[in-house]
């Protein structure tokens, strides 16, 4: 009974103030909210422009390796990344490989940057990063040693490019290498006289007696 008793109050304050009918008023106040959604659109600022997408930087393609030959340790040493105009090299077992697409791994700053330029066999076998270590002499490890340099060969073989190996100097006492000459392969022979020089002597000999 208060819902109609309500409901009628309603109407006939809407017929007081608006002079309209319910239905009319109603429908009038929904075709002005119609309107004003209309409207207000037309007039709303556009919505922001979604985020571009972060462009990364277009990384310059690696050349391909340079087979570099038979390189002397000292040669090796130009290639440790310090110049990044050069491929970064590395050497395990005398046989040399391109490390460049590793740079972040073995160029300046990585943590494997001493192993650059070298041959690291030693250093590599027993996971040190002592001075006197890092070099090709792998003479004296162990088989456990052995066995985890292989395992770094065969990773480098199958991940890197081969493109040389070292050559290994032999050094000769007083700091020099030999050489060999056609003088000195020469065998040296004292002059002898012959038999027939002598034999003139002789015969002058006694000639020279029989006068006197």
């Amino acid at each position: 009974m208060a819902v109609v008793e309500l409901w009628e109050t309603l109407k006939q304050a809407i017929v007081a103030y608006t002079g309209l009918s319910p239905a009319a008023f109603f429908t009038a106040v929904a075709v002005a909210a119609a309107l004003y959604h209309v409207v207000s659109g037309l007039f709303a600022a556009p919505p922001p422009p979604p985020p571009r997408p972060r462009e990364e930087p277009e990384t310059e393609p690696l050349p391909p390796p340079v087979q570099m030959g038979e390189v002397s340790e000292e040669d090796l040493r130009q290639y440790d990344g310090s110049d990044p105009k050069k491929p970064l090299l590395m050497a395990i077992k005398g046989q040399i490989y391109d490390v460049t697409q590793s740079r972040m791994f073995y160029g300046p700053g990585g943590p494997y940057a001493l192993f650059a330029g070298k041959d690291a066999s030693r250093a590599l076998a027993k996971m040190s990063f002592e001075p006197q270590d890092l070099t090709g002499d792998i003479s004296g490890l162990g088989p456990f040693e052995l066995d985890a340099l292989q395992d770094w060969e065969y990773k480098f073989m199958s991940k890197y490019v081969k493109v040389g190996t070292v050559k290994k100097s032999v050094p000769v006492e007083g700091g020099s290498t030999a050489s060999t000459t056609e003088a000195d392969k020469a065998p040296t022979t004292e002059e002898k006289p012959s038999e027939a020089v002598v034999e003139e002597k002789e015969a002058a000999a006694n000639e020279g007696a029989q006068e006197n």
